[in-house]
């Protein structure tokens, strides 16, 4: 319990994060989705432009560490909705300040069909304005629309039940 009031002070100590573009704290809607780079279950890299590039939504979700509780149970909540994603053509990317080595044993582990984002340097989550503490980044999710916008933001999420709460938004976004 002490190592939990020590990160709540953290977090709590923290200011909002300075991003790249100079702006503070967690992107607006209305922002343009800074591009990065993930990688698919099959190894291969893929970016947030070429996902995009279909003129559908995307999912952007950042969590603290691959393989705990809460994380494990957002990341297989998404898999298990991930027809539906499909099926509605909404794409789904997660970010995590872990390696690759730890997503590939995450997404092979769970059966995880979306791509990760190894942001081992921060550098992701601190352009869309994400904290991170002892390494770990928020839990934070983004939609981005087809036109590459910030259309939705979620800066707390429940893991049990935020598949179907971004599917919802998805889904509302006018065509």
């Amino acid at each position: 319990m002490k190592w939990i009031a020590i990160v709540a002070l953290a977090l709590a100590c923290n200011g909002p994060v300075k991003r790249p573009d100079g702006g503070e704290g967690l992107l607006s809607v209305g922002a343009v989705a800074p591009d990065f780079s993930a990688t698919t279950k099959a190894g291969e890299p893929t970016k947030l432009s070429s996902m995009l590039a279909a003129k559908e939504p995307v999912i952007v979700y950042f969590y603290p560490k691959d393989e705990t509780p809460g994380c494990t149970k957002e990341a297989c909540a998404f898999r298990d909705a991930w027809n539906k994603f499909q099926d509605k053509h909404i794409g789904l990317v997660g970010v995590s300040r872990d390696t690759e080595k730890s997503h590939r044993e995450f997404v092979k582990s769970h059966n995880l069909p979306f791509p990760l984002t190894a942001d081992e340097d921060g550098a992701v989550a601190k352009s869309y304005g994400v904290k991170s503490t002892l390494g770990m980044s928020e839990r934070v999710s983004f939609l981005v629309g087809p036109d590459g916008k910030i259309a939705k933001v979620w800066p707390k999420v429940d893991p049990a039940i935020h598949a179907d709460e971004v599917l919802s938004a998805a889904e509302a976004l006018p065509k």
